[in-house]
């Protein structure tokens, strides 16, 4: 029998802002939009249709769906898929932060990728937003004091989304990991709200210094494919790095930073309207402008 396809419900009126100002109140209606979408899928395309149920349509809530497909994605033979299930619904039950986390980022990914198609194509197959949000409980075991769970955990997330976040990392919200391969994050790294990743970006140490040694991530920040920052340097809000960039030293707020070694281009002052915000807007090339030996 055909699966009944849900009608979606009309979306807030700030939907178009992936904002960490959005609230838990969003997701009562992104949970709609993904069983929605998920039933027009199974109604579309039947090999699928299981999958769909056993992922999406047969849990009641976004954690347990994401509990239960997290633990499905990150088990092995010795760690076990319902071991993995029962840890990850219970942060999301008792941690009201990371559900919120999630639906910020699952509006960041849909917003600001054109390939994105739907949030539930999110959900199910973007390891980027699998692994940041994979990484949020393994850093809550971290701060907890369960320090070898979270380093299993690390490391099975390392394994299949080839994504390398330490469990000590402060992660904001509306996080985009876009295409997130090849992604190392360090230790005492600390990340905004609302930044943009792409692909083998490497935010590092300088050297086997212990303590304080990586990158601060203001919001709003865009940070290129293949772009590398080391050390306990600021990258300030609204900041733009450019693909292939190394930058070792600290970049003012709502600056470019492009090259090897970087060197900073422009600046301006704070945008009006979010869209203008870098980690938002993913304008990779507005500076080209201000590039005076950029040569077409």
């Amino acid at each position: 029998m055909p699966v009944q396809q849900e009608q979606p419900h009309s979306p807030p009126s700030e939907i178009i802002d992936s904002s960490s100002s959005s609230t838990c109140d969003d997701e009562s209606w992104v949970w709609a939009q993904i069983k929605a979408e998920a039933r027009r899928d199974a109604e579309s395309e039947p090999a699928l249709a299981s999958y769909l149920y056993s992922t999406i349509l047969f849990h009641s809530s976004l954690s347990r769906s994401l509990s239960f497909h997290l633990g499905n994605k990150l088990c092995s033979s010795t760690l076990l898929s319902t071991l993995l299930y029962d840890l990850f619904l219970n942060a999301y039950s008792t941690d009201a932060s990371l559900p919120c986390a999630a639906v910020a980022d699952l509006r960041a990914s849909r917003l600001r990728d054109p390939a994105c198609t739907s949030f539930s194509h999110c959900l199910l197959d973007y390891k980027g937003f699998l692994a940041i949000q994979a990484q949020r409980v393994s850093h809550r075991l971290w701060i907890q004091g369960r320090k070898p769970l979270a380093l299993a955990l690390q490391s099975r997330i390392t394994d299949v989304f080839a994504v390398d976040i330490h469990p000590n990392v402060k992660i904001g919200k509306g996080i985009l990991l876009d295409h997130a391969t090849g992604v190392v994050i360090g230790e005492t790294t600390v990340i905004g709200n609302n930044v943009s990743i792409l692909q083998h970006v490497t935010l590092g140490g300088t050297g086997k210094v212990g303590g304080d040694r990586h990158p601060k991530i203001g919001d709003g920040v865009l940070i290129g494919a293949g772009a590398t920052i080391l050390g306990n340097v600021k990258i300030g809000d609204g900041v733009k790095i450019g693909a292939g960039s190394l930058v070792l030293i600290d970049v003012p707020a709502w600056t470019t930073a492009v090259g090897n070694p970087a060197r900073l281009v422009g600046g301006k002052e704070q945008p009006k309207k979010h869209q203008e915000v870098p980690g938002e807007s993913m304008d990779h090339t507005s500076f080209i402008s201000e590039w005076s030996d950029y040569i077409i």
